[in-house]
Order: C-alpha cells, then sequence, then structure tokens
C-alpha cells in the first residue's frame, strides 16, 4: 500500500441508499485524473475489494497521480463494509453508477473515467453516459446485462470506449468482442494475451492499460518504488477464495454455479498468502 490520502465515503442513491465507499488521492498533490471503480458480480463474489480495483487504490494515487474511488454496489459486502439495499440485477444499479459520478462531481475531481471490470462492465454501458463522464475503460467485459442499444448510445455519444479482452475469457473472447464492438466505431478492443476473466497474475498490465488510456505520460506504471508503503489488511481473503479476485458470471442455465478457472475446485490457483497473484 503506496502512500495516499484515503478517505471513507458514504454515497447517497436517488433512491435512498447509502453505499459504502473509498477515495483514494495523492498524498501531495492535486490528482490529474480519476477512475471510478465499477465492480463485478456481488452474487459471486465481485466487491470493491477485488484484486484489481484494491491493487489501483493502493498504486495508483502514488504511481500515477490518479484518483480512485471505489464502492460497492446495493447489498454488495466487502472488508470495507456492506452497501445498503440488495442486488437488483443491474436495474436499481443505475442509481449507484449515478451516485458514484455525481459524488465526483461533488468534490470536483479531475477529468473522470469509469473502470467497469465484468458485471461492472454492464453498468457502465447502461448507466455510464453521466454528464462529466470522460470515458470508460471495460475489463472482461460479458456484454450480458448490456445490450445493442447500450452499445448504439455509446456510438452516437462518442465518448471513448477501451475493451480489455483477456485471450482465456470465460464469456467473450477476442474475435467475438471485435465483432460486437464494431457497433461502436470508437471503440478500441485490445486481447491481452493469456489473460483470464479475473485477471489473474494480469494486474499490472490491467493497471498499465488503464493508466496508457488516460494519463499516458505515467505510462507504464513504475515497477520499484524508493519511499515510504505499508502492507494492507486483506485477512478477509487469505482463503484465496473467488471473492478476493473479482467474481464470475454465471453460465447460460447454471445462474448458482462456477465455470473453472484455475484449480478443480473452480477457484483462482494460489498465490500469496494474502490471496493476492504470485506474479503481481
Amino acid at each position: 500500500m503506496l502512500p495516499a490520502e484515503r478517505e471513507a465515503l458514504t454515497l447517497e442513491t436517488a433512491d435512498g441508499l447509502q453505499l459504502v465507499g473509498e477515495l483514494a488521492l495523492p498524498a501531495d498533490r492535486a490528482p490529474e485524473a480519476t477512475i471510478i471503480c465499477v465492480h463485478p458480480l456481488p452474487t459471486h463474489g465481485g466487491m470493491m475489494d477485488s484484486h484489481l480495483f484494491r491493487k489501483a487504490a493502493w498504486r495508483l494515487p502514488a504511481l500515477a497521480n490518479m484518483a480512485v474511488l471505489r464502492f460497492n454496489t446495493r447489498g454488495t459486502e466487502s472488508q470495507q463494509g456492506r452497501s445498503q439495499g440488495a442486488f437488483d440485477h443491474g436495474v436499481g444499479e443505475r442509481f449507484d453508477v449515478a451516485a458514484a459520478v455525481e459524488y465526483a462531481e461533488f468534490a470536483e475531481l479531475p477529468r473522470v473515467w469509469l473502470v467497469g471490470w465484468s458485471f461492472g462492465t454492464d453498468l457502465t454501458l447502461k448507466y455510464g453516459l453521466e454528464p462529466g463522464v470522460e470515458g470508460a475503460v471495460l475489463l472482461s467485459p460479458p456484454l450480458r446485462y448490456s445490450k445493442e442499444d447500450d452499445l448504439a448510445r455509446w456510438a452516437e455519444d462518442g465518448r471513448p470506449l477501451l475493451a480489455l479482452i483477456p485471450e482465456q475469457d470465460d464469456y467473450l473472447q477476442y474475435p467475438e468482442a471485435k465483432q460486437r464492438f464494431a457497433a461502436v466505431p470508437q471503440a478500441e478492443v485490445v486481447e491481452i494475451a493469456n489473460g483470464s476473466h479475473l485477471w489473474v497474475g494480469k494486474a499490472e498490465e490491467a493497471l498499465d492499460r488503464i493508466v496508457g488510456r488516460i494519463l499516458p505520460e505515467h505510462a507504464p506504471l513504475p515497477t520499484t518504488w524508493h519511499g515510504p508503503m505499508e502492507r494492507g489488511d486483506t485477512s478477509a481473503y487469505a482463503d484465496k477464495s473467488v471473492a478476493a479476485f473479482g467474481g464470475f458470471l454465471p453460465k447460460a442455465g447454471n445462474e448458482h454455479g462456477l465455470p473453472k478457472a484455475g484449480n478443480e475446485d473452480g477457484l483462482p490457483k494460489a498465490g500469496h498468502e494474502d490471496g493476492s497473484p504470485k506474479a503481481d
């Protein structure tokens, strides 16, 4: 965990819920840009503490001069706390995305981008065209809850999209992704070699790609750090469960099951004792 100014937040939705959140800012200077992290499917382990977003909040304020806003969508629980409400299958969550964007505007955070992951990409495509949002980065988009008319709205609006498609994704792989995102002329679709839906072992590349799109002068990120740092508490995820990594979407016809990934039991391969992948 690198130096940052960290503040626990309560986001208020238009339908009266309070959401748990956190804002991480550069410790000693104003941020140049902001990412709002929209997490994977909460019914299958997704949350604001999923490993990519946790690492973004712990690293990017110091390494890229970037503000990182994370939050738990309605009914989602993580080590940071539980948001009010219940999972609403991507419907009521529109108010959650709007609340996060509204907070960024209220706090006068600069150059706001949405970064969605899995289910979070569907929320981003459906509800991300809020005033003040500059563009979006999509990590492992399944295009499951979002539909063709959502893509059409992004095409008409013209705001930039970057879709990062892991080569071995369980839901949408590069050839089909390229075809489907062709409906959005400004969308850049990039295949991530040897990547999986959970980005195990690929966190550094994900952060490099995000920063490279939004603040290219800070990419690639430094691989060493000589200043102060501390070890973050990830004890809640020490069992290396899927929750530590991000969460799957259920397969069609298997709404309560998990596809296999890594070990035979469907969990990611074991990494460090805190649940983070060895390569990161």
